[in-house]
């Protein structure tokens, strides 16, 4: 049962984690998705 607990301490730590770095780099995520936006749909 503890075990359990910690592991699903572990895995929330671990989302928070990844939608904090998410946010932070939100802007060269961006940059990135237009890049390949363009890419594929070049005119």
């Amino acid at each position: 049962m503890d075990l359990l607990i910690l592991f699903k301490i572990i895995f929330i730590l671990g989302i928070l984690v990844a939608l904090y770095a998410l946010i932070r780099n939100l802007d060269i995520i961006k940059i990135i998705f237009r890049y390949w936006f363009d890419l594929l749909f070049r005119k």
